[in-house]
């Protein structure tokens, strides 16, 4: 992933484009051969105007070989619904997941992150503000912002750190190594301890920070008008 020099990214910056989407009409065979051909392991399943309605996947369509050969009896289709449902079907609208959970090309990284996490998904079809299918996320591709060179990571740690912190940044040293940003020095204020914490853990790439500081209390000023106390 090239050096930016800005967070947080955007899912815009990361998905994958074109795009491979098959129409709700779409034939069992052909949404095999769609996925064959571009090499992946599901499909948004769109309508005429490109809006995503669905997502086909290998597991929606491995039943039909599952139940080749034996009829279920009426207890296990009850108890296999689902299963026996898409080994009849025969159509990607038959056959999808549906609604589609989908993620807005204009997200955080860590929004399409807990999207995925929440609904227990591989990969998300990224819509822009029409709701039009623009492109698709997958957990490899959000996982691009730990491929950020150390060296862009450290720039970016002053960065924060100068713009929010000018005081203690100026006090700090950074180091990176594999991800890990290592923070050395002095700071004037303990508490700033875990905020900065937070702020650098907060950048896309960081795989952890530590510190390596000690605590330096500010000079107390003598009584008003006379030296400090000996």
């Amino acid at each position: 992933m090239p050096d930016t020099p800005h967070t947080p990214h955007t899912v815009s910056d990361v998905m994958t484009r074109p795009v491979a989407a098959v129409d709700r009409r779409a034939r069992f065979k052909e949404i095999v051969e769609t996925l064959q051909r571009w090499q992946v392991s599901a499909l948004p399943v769109v309508s005429a105007e490109r809006r995503v309605v669905g997502v086909v996947s290998e597991a929606d369509l491995l039943p039909k070989e599952g139940f080749r050969e034996a009829d279920p009896d009426r207890l296990a289709r009850l108890r296999l619904f689902d299963d026996v449902r898409r080994a009849e079907a025969v159509t990607a609208g038959e056959l999808m997941s549906s609604p589609a959970v989908t993620v807005h090309a204009d997200a955080t990284l860590a929004q399409a992150a807990r999207t995925m996490a929440r609904a227990s998904v591989k990969r998300l079809p990224v819509v822009d503000g029409d709701g039009l299918l623009v492109g698709i996320v997958s957990r490899a591709d959000l996982l691009k912002v730990f491929l950020r060179s150390d060296e862009d990571l450290a720039r970016e740690v002053r960065r924060v750190l100068g713009q929010l912190f000018a005081a203690p940044a100026k006090d700090l040293q950074v180091a990176v190594a594999d991800g890990v940003v290592t923070l050395s020095g002095h700071f004037r204020d303990r508490s700033l301890v875990p905020v900065v914490a937070r702020l650098v853990r907060g950048i896309e790439g960081v795989v952890d920070v530590e510190f390596d500081v000690t605590v330096v209390a500010p000079v107390q000023a003598g009584p008003r008008g006379g030296d400090a106390p000996r």
